[in-house]
């Protein structure tokens, strides 16, 4: 609790969270064991944090989801207090736990649940104030989504019809429709979960949708960037060939 608190009070000073409430996210026992890596951390918090590619409230909501892949709920109530503080609301970071459960695991999405629930116990935000299981959903790209789920079928339904009828069923005509997290941001911490999991495979499809969505081919180099520090250098240099690909393909 100490060090959310911490957070909190320092962005009552702003608009949104700092370089200072960052510094707030390493904790003392890291100066105690390696003064190094206490240097490296200081050095995050100035220049990573504050690099202009990325805004501040989409690098704490980044970092949030790929600590939510990495399953590291024991640091999650700090990201969490310095995702609300840099301008993230409650219903998006409860959509997102909501989402990355479909692309991290349950075990994932229940574990940062717990860690969660203090922060927003401490600021007053009940569930009554979140987004309930049955929204109106936004409208359904009809066209683009029969493309999808045909080159779905015919690759994979002779290998589980399951699996086909629950990513047409529960992901692409309900999950990804639901309105209180936007598309683009839904997109942006796909992308993040699949390179925290170091799953690269899966990003050409998905950092093209968010790319579609509104995420700047500028937003998304900056976002491998943050996450060589959070999800480490391989997973981040996994991914690059992905990312120039999708790059140079849009650009013709």
């Amino acid at each position: 609790m100490k060090r959310h608190l911490a957070a909190s009070a320092v962005a009552l000073m702003g608009t949104t969270a700092t370089a200072q409430d960052v510094s707030t996210t390493v904790p003392d026992a890291v100066s105690a064991v390696s003064p190094a890596l206490e240097h490296y951390s200081a050095n995050v918090t100035k220049t990573v944090w504050n690099a202009e590619s990325l805004s501040m409230r989409d690098r704490s909501l980044v970092t949030f989801a790929a600590m939510v892949t990495r399953g590291e709920a024991e640091q999650l109530d700090t990201f969490t207090a310095l995702a609300l503080d840099a301008g993230v609301t409650p219903a998006e970071l409860s959509e997102t736990i909501t989402h990355l459960a479909f692309y991290t695991g349950w075990g994932n999405a229940t574990g940062a649940a717990k860690a969660m629930a203090p922060v927003f116990a401490e600021r007053g935000i009940a569930a009554a104030d979140l987004p309930g299981a049955s929204p109106e959903l936004l409208p359904l790209d009809e066209e683009a989504e029969a493309a999808r789920q045909t080159m779905v079928q015919d690759t994979y339904g002779m290998v589980s019809q399951g699996v086909v009828d629950y990513t047409e069923e529960m992901l692409f005509r309900d999950l990804w429709l639901r309105p209180d997290l936007a598309p683009r941001d839904r997109s942006m911490i796909t992308v993040a979960g699949l390179i925290a999991a170091g799953q690269p495979e899966q990003m050409t499809f998905h950092l093209n949708r968010a790319m579609d969505n509104g995420l700047t081919q500028e937003e998304a180099g900056g976002m491998l960037a943050h996450l060589a520090f959070y999800a480490g250098w391989p997973r981040v240099f996994s991914a690059m060939p992905v990312a120039k690909e999708v790059f140079a393909n849009r650009s013709e």
